[in-house]
């Protein structure tokens, strides 16, 4: 996990399925936001920006373990395990703060595009130098 980031918040009601439990729609907003922060806090987008770039999700994976409730404190880790070529591999641990019950396991592959065609876009130099990961190809 290195190069981890993490958020941590309270589960609102608004989470809350009608089954009583946090809905999977919110893992992936939670994800989402996870990865934005991580982004934002190295400088990852604003460097994607003046690159004339934007990152895009292609596909997310989850594998739910526990359910999460409202009001449980919940703690969202990502790091980053893979860039090559266009894309960069993402991971995230989902866990509940108060007992370390990892709730999921998850991972986005993330594509750069150009921001003005859309296509995908070679990780600049200077943009994959920036991103911790040990193997980087």
């Amino acid at each position: 996990m290195t190069g981890a980031h993490g958020n941590e918040f309270v589960v609102g009601a608004d989470a809350v399925d009608r089954h009583g439990h946090v809905n999977n729609v919110e893992f992936v907003r939670w994800m989402n936001e996870a990865a934005v922060a991580h982004a934002d806090a190295r400088g990852w987008s604003s460097a994607a920006e003046a690159a004339g770039a934007a990152w895009v999700a292609r596909a997310h994976r989850i594998e739910y373990l526990r359910p999460a409730f409202a009001g449980d404190r919940v703690r969202v880790l990502t790091w980053v395990v893979d860039v090559r070529g266009a894309s960069s591999l993402r991971r995230y641990r989902i866990e509940r703060a108060g007992d370390n019950a990892v709730l999921a396991e998850a991972e986005t592959d993330f594509a750069l595009v150009d921001a003005r065609t859309g296509r995908p876009r070679r990780v600049p130099t200077e943009l994959r130098a920036a991103f911790d990961v040990p193997h980087s190809g």
